[in-house]
């Protein structure tokens, strides 16, 4: 009889689902909920908040979407994968109950309570077990939460990331992963336990931190209530979990040393595998532990993120081009101006603090501007533009900590399926950008089948991927592009200093 996999990818803009056959690989579904992306609530200036339950509904929809269009049995699922955004910090009661809105990833609140916390730990000494500072990271919302909140830190018996809530709401028991507890800036790498100096300098209760699992392994079990809620089948294995970016590398078979994957959706990523304990001193881009990593075989992602990027361009299209315009026609007006948009530029940072830019924020900017000269087509281009070369500006200081750009791996569902943009990032950094039928909730799907012995192991089940298209650097246009990137940086500095 055959054998089944879902993945999960619980994004902050929606849930996209996915249905494997776990003997061939073959995707037999893909499903998202809602159809319109989810808003994110803003109750001060530079936060961003979401109510955990409405993920878990979503996931609802999604799997008896999937069971409805495929008619599959239940019974015949045998694991479920998660995805989902990273460093958001949910907390619940002892009844499982969400005490407070989740506090998600692009969520600027906890800025400076990580800073105070970097300075007490000592920068070297943080870097150098952590590899990271507190940041703006899950431990640092959870000491924002515990000072300016003390009575929801109280109620709090656990503190979570989005996926683990996921797979509380599933199987019932409170779990995390090293994987986990390093995006929260919660592991030390050196003494491979949970890192005291971070928790310890911040008064944080490790009590109320979950139970580890592995990352890929049976982490749980789907219970009676899951079953009832979702339609799944009671003993289904919850077999692998997380963050979105080390998911979506894992969809792309990225898993060794040398590999890379980016993505362009609300945020942007580029995310390199090393087997180097390695850490940015500046802290623009971070480094966590990858899904393979473990105390005797170094598997660390660096990754650079830039939170405004499918949202700016989003953006663009709601309030310049109207909601009836799609990104195809976007495309088309952007592909019918030169490359610079005609002196036009955009830097894209509308979306909170951005870590490439040491976690200031400094908005969205749009420059240039010649009413005479510049139309609506400009306007998008110059948004697409804006996107490519942040990511191109983080991608070089990548290289500077030896991560190989000359393979980029990418998914055909997010920005890079704009010509536009891939051969603006292709060209500007000299990568082969090699685009994959794959996404986040394919990933999971295929990553949590290990658990249940539909795969020999992780490489065998992430390995079956179809290369869809390849974008190379477009040469006739380097020049050109070249100069108007440089522009955009004279303009991004000029910008910095003066914030």
């Amino acid at each position: 009889m055959a054998t089944y996999s879902i993945g999960y990818d619980i994004g902050s803009s929606s849930v996209k689902a996915a249905l494997v056959d776990t003997s061939t690989g073959k995707v037999l579904a893909r499903v998202q909920a809602p159809q319109e992306e989810m808003g994110m609530q803003a109750p001060q200036p530079g936060w961003a908040e979401q109510d955990p339950e409405l993920w878990y509904r979503y996931v609802i929809a999604c799997t008896q979407d999937i069971l409805a269009r495929t008619q599959v049995q239940a019974q015949s699922i045998r694991s479920i994968g998660i995805g989902y955004q990273m460093h958001g910090l949910v907390l619940v009661d002892g009844a499982g109950e969400v005490v407070r809105p989740a506090i998600i990833w692009c969520d600027g609140r906890a800025v400076e309570t990580g800073a105070r916390a970097f300075a007490g730990i000592g920068e070297d000494r943080c870097l150098s077990h952590c590899l990271n500072s507190p940041g703006n990271f899950t431990a640092a919302k959870l000491k924002w939460v515990a000072d300016h909140e003390p009575d929801n830190y109280a109620r709090t018996a656990h503190a979570m990331l989005p996926g683990d809530y996921i797979a509380l709401r599933l199987t019932g028991n409170a779990t995390t992963t090293i994987t986990g507890l390093s995006e929260g800036v919660m592991w030390d790498f050196k003494r491979n336990e949970l890192a005291g100096l971070v928790l310890d300098e911040m008064a944080l209760d490790t009590n109320k931190l979950c139970t580890r699992v592995p990352a890929v392994g049976v982490q749980g079990k789907v219970s009676e209530q899951g079953a009832k809620e979702t339609g799944l089948a009671a003993g289904t294995i919850v077999g692998y979990r997380a963050g979105d970016q080390p998911n979506n590398a894992i969809s792309l078979n990225v898993t060794q040393p040398g590999e890379v994957a980016a993505t362009a959706g609300t945020s942007g990523v580029v995310y390199g595998v090393t087997d180097k304990l390695a850490f940015d001193p500046a802290q623009r881009v971070n480094s966590f532990a990858h899904v393979n990593h473990d105390s005797g075989q170094n598997r660390i992602g660096i990754l650079l993120c830039i939170n405004g990027t499918g949202i700016a361009h989003r953006w663009i299209r709601q309030q310049v081009c109207g909601e009836d315009t799609t990104y195809d026609q976007m495309e088309e007006l952007a592909a019918s101006v030169p490359v610079g948009s005609d002196g036009l530029y955009f830097l894209p940072f509308g979306n909170g603090p951005e870590r490439m830019l040491q976690n200031k924020d400094i908005g969205a900017r749009l420059g240039g501007l010649n009413f005479n000269r510049h139309s609506r087509a400009h306007l998008v281009r110059a948004g697409i533009e804006g996107v490519a070369f942040a990511l191109v500006y983080g991608m070089r200081i990548m290289g500077e900590l030896g991560v190989d750009l000359s393979t980029i791996r990418v998914g055909n569902d997010n920005m890079f399926q704009s010509a536009v943009f891939a051969e603006t990032v292709a060209t500007l950094t000299g990568a082969c950008i090699e685009v994959h039928n794959t996404n986040g909730a394919v990933g999971a799907a295929l990553a949590a089948s290990v658990a249940a012995g539909g795969s020999e192991d992780l490489a065998a089940a992430v390995g079956r991927q179809e290369v869809v298209a390849s974008i190379t650097p477009d040469e006739a246009r380097r020049e050109d592009m070249q100069r108007t990137y440089l522009r955009w940086t004279e303009a991004l500095e000029r910008t910095l200093a003066e914030v």
